[in-house]
């Protein structure tokens, strides 16, 4: 009896380290995106992806077929809507300004943005893991692009001057 426990034991550690060898350099970048730090110094987004793993293997038995990626994804951005929702008072207000590249978006327009355009879940999908109408999330997803795609104000792009004549 020991016997068979240790192997299927040994059997879901192997299939985990699979999982995450394949899945963690993917999941930490999402991770990192959701949290705006820099990827070379993402502290809370490693936590954030420690906590999401660690509830993916505990909860490993009892996937029957369900997609692993899948629900190690919906654990890191419900871990990061309610981290957002307890430090800042909710997920559209923001108290410290990130650095990453998404640090003009609120928490709500990365966590919509990330798993939208990054992870490519459906509206109806994402609407239903974060609680909103598919409308709101629409919505969401279109401002959050507009402020990406327009240029800060009081900053115009850089125009090259022209090189000067040498003599």
């Amino acid at each position: 009896m020991r016997d068979g426990q240790a192997s299927y034991g040994a059997r879901r550690a192997r299939e985990f380290q699979a999982f995450v060898a394949g899945a963690a350099g993917r999941l930490l970048h999402a991770a990192t995106l959701l949290t705006a730090e820099p990827p070379d110094d993402n502290p809370r987004a490693r936590r954030l992806l420690a906590l999401s793993l660690a509830h993916t293997y505990a909860y490993w038995d009892r996937l029957h077929g369900e997609d692993p990626y899948d629900r190690a994804r919906q654990d890191l951005a419900t871990r990061f809507a309610r981290g957002a929702w307890h430090r800042h008072g909710g997920l559209g207000r923001a108290r410290r300004r990130p650095v990453g590249p998404l640090s003009g978006l609120t928490p709500q327009e990365r966590l919509i943005l990330v798993l939208r355009l990054y992870e490519g879940v459906a509206e109806e999908q994402a609407a239903a893991l974060l609680g909103l109408p598919v409308e709101r999330v629409r919505t969401i997803c279109e401002r959050a692009t507009a402020t990406l795609l327009r240029p800060p104000a009081g900053r115009s792009r850089p125009v090259a001057e022209p090189k000067a004549a040498t003599s």
